[in-house]
């Protein structure tokens, strides 16, 4: 009953409790008590920790708008996708996002545009329009013009990857680079010698640092990689398709191919099959991602997958720091991508000159 009759004492008009009657309750200023509930550095944890129970008890709910007019802040963090290039990570990756924002108390604006300079007019639009205190950039690009927007700007951002002139950029990025020097020593294990790579578009960072992953590791592990044997600006299924046709209609055809993403990789299992091979068998294949029509694949497909559920949640934590003044040198995190063991790799069981007779027999057959 005490509890009760204490818990109506703290109400204010209309029953909510204000930071005023916080701050009466905990014999703390009123400025202080807002400091600890936005998670101040100068506020100790344990006044943090004290403050946002008494909080939670007292069923306190700051007023948003009120808070934007004292802080400056809307508490919400920003996402600008171009529309369908993040498919194929967005469900879990936003969930991660909106998970940590909401414990919180933030919000998430997401919005979509059709082409990258459409992704900078929203950004700015949002911006101007004060929708969002800072900004997670996905997909990164080696220049990135969204990057020199929001420096000018003065608007804090987070990066999921990396990029060229690194002044002023926190990030969370996975090591593909790792994940693609793994595969080739895999590959190699495997007795595989001749080894193609087939890569994204290079303007954006982790295609630039997959290709470094790949020759370092092919490199180091004793082999000179061979050129011809390298493609890019591969961003499509029917881009992979038909990259790896190229491959496989060269004279000396790799026996195993590395593709730096899944999207790809699924179009050589067509290219494959008109040529008679059979992937897994014929022909060893590692890729990146971890998308789920990669299980479904016949066979199963070999690939690094990343957990862009943690990405998101981690992301979302590194931006509301740096929105809460902490500098960007301190807010860069790396993680690694964890191989899924497929159907579609396996020790060498052809040469490069078998593969090569295999094909022209088959289109021979075809003819």
């Amino acid at each position: 009953m005490e509890k009760v009759l204490t818990t109506s004492i703290r109400k204010g008009v209309g029953g909510r409790v204000t930071i005023n009657h916080l701050a009466e309750e905990l014999g703390l200023a009123k400025g202080t008590v807002s400091k600890a509930l936005n998670s101040y550095a100068d506020i100790s944890e344990s006044t943090r920790r004290r403050v946002k129970k008494i909080a939670a008890e007292m069923d306190y709910r700051p007023l948003a708008y009120a808070q934007a007019i004292r802080t400056g802040r809307v508490r919400s963090i920003g996402l600008v996708f171009q529309t369908e290039s993040e498919r194929p990570f967005l469900a879990d990756f936003l969930a991660g996002v909106s998970q940590t924002a909401s414990t919180e108390n933030w919000t998430l604006t997401v919005a979509t545009s059709a082409s990258e300079e459409e992704v900078l007019l929203t950004t700015k639009r949002l911006i101007d329009e004060r929708k969002a205190d800072g900004f997670i950039l996905p997909r990164t690009k080696v220049i990135d013009p969204r990057i020199d927007l929001l420096r000018s700007a003065n608007i804090p951002f987070v990066l999921w990857g990396r990029t060229k002139d690194t002044k002023g950029c926190a990030w969370f990025d996975i090591l593909g680079e790792d994940a693609m020097y793994k595969a080739v020593e895999r590959l190699m294990s495997f007795g595989h010698r001749r080894i193609g790579f087939i890569n994204s578009d290079i303007s954006y960072n982790f295609a630039h640092l997959r290709q470094i992953g790949f020759l370092k590791g092919m490199k180091e592990l004793g082999i000179v990689p061979d050129e011809e044997l390298i493609l890019g600006g591969i961003k499509t299924t029917d881009d992979g398709y038909q990259a790896t046709k190229k491959l496989l209609e060269m004279l000396c055809p790799p026996t195993a191919i590395i593709y730096a993403t899944d999207v790809a990789a699924l179009g050589a299992y067509k290219a494959a099959a008109e040529f008679g091979l059979k992937v897994g068998s014929d022909l060893s294949i590692i890729s990146y991602d971890g998308l789920p029509e990669s299980a479904y694949a016949n066979p199963p497909l070999t690939t690094f997958k990343v957990n862009t559920k943690r990405a998101g949640a981690r992301l979302a934590a590194l931006l509301i720091e740096r929105v809460r003044g902490k500098s960007a040198e301190a807010l860069r995190e790396t993680d690694l991508a964890f191989l899924n063991p497929g159907e579609s790799d396996s020790p060498l069981k052809l040469s490069s000159s078998e593969l090569s007779n295999k094909i022209k027999a088959s289109k021979f057959n075809l003819t």
